[in-house]
């Protein structure tokens, strides 16, 4: 596992590159979650939060609220039992629109935010530092 930390996050501040998600091709991410999703060994949160995005779920609390179709909030945070929930808002401090309890994860940090915006065309996950 690589040396993730919360500190080194903040080299992250925006840039035109993009990666593409392979099963929602919608979802796009920049480099900042590409590195917490090698050095975090979590590709699988970026495959979560993709899976979500599009979900009748997500539509339904997107029909409700149109701040969700245009931005939202996700916060993954774990406990030292190696648990983690995984969170999306419109805009803190409300309700989540979707919980996903996670059994098992070895992430190495205690709670990170990624940003879900929308273009017209794709879903873009970023970091804040990268807003």
């Amino acid at each position: 596992m690589g040396t993730l930390t919360k500190d080194n996050l903040q080299q992250f501040t925006g840039d035109l590159e993009r990666y593409r998600h392979p099963l929602n091709r919608k979802v796009i991410y920049t480099p900042g979650v590409r590195y917490v999703a090698e050095e975090g060994e979590a590709f699988w949160l970026i495959d979560a939060i993709a899976s979500w995005i599009g979900s009748e779920e997500f539509n339904d609390a997107a029909s409700k609220d149109y701040r969700i179709g245009e931005m939202h909030f996700w916060t993954l945070e774990t406990s030292w039992s190696k648990a983690g929930q995984l969170t999306a808002r419109a805009d803190s401090p409300e309700k989540p629109f979707i919980i996903q309890n996670i059994e098992f994860t070895d992430f190495p940090l205690r709670k990170i935010d990624i940003w879900a915006g929308f273009d017209g065309e794709h879903w873009t996950l970023y970091l804040p530092s990268e807003h």
